[in-house]
């Protein structure tokens, strides 16, 4: 699941994550987020941004994410600086934008060797 209120950034996201083999949903708000989480029980990662409009931010989207999907992979990405990594989930990955696709894209791998 990728959430990213930016429809360029979110595209490239979905593109990144497609090419290095995994299905995708896409989100352009925490709300949207949930609804699709719900819909769909296969959702095994979810990469956000933080800076987002709607009820919560990708911070609190991913404290969610955690407390009630606790197998949920979570992958935070944020321009923003001075993120304080004590503000993320247990397990939680950070990224700086503009973050590295091959580093994303490794990751994601790293992440489904875990489950095969």
């Amino acid at each position: 699941m990728i959430v990213e209120d930016e429809f360029l950034i979110r595209m490239d996201a979905v593109d990144m994550i497609c090419n290095a083999g995994f299905k995708t949903y896409e989100a352009s708000s925490a709300d949207q987020a949930i609804q699709l989480m719900d819909q769909h029980r296969d959702i095994g990662i979810l990469f956000t941004d933080i800076d987002m409009p709607g009820s919560m931010d990708g911070l609190k989207l991913a404290a969610y994410v955690r407390d009630r999907w606790p197998p949920v992979v979570i992958i935070v990405a944020s321009g923003a600086s001075g993120v304080d990594h004590m503000m993320l989930p247990t397990g939680a990955s950070f990224f700086s934008k503009p973050y590295q696709t091959s580093l994303i894209s490794q990751t994601l791998r790293d992440i489904a060797g875990r489950y095969v």
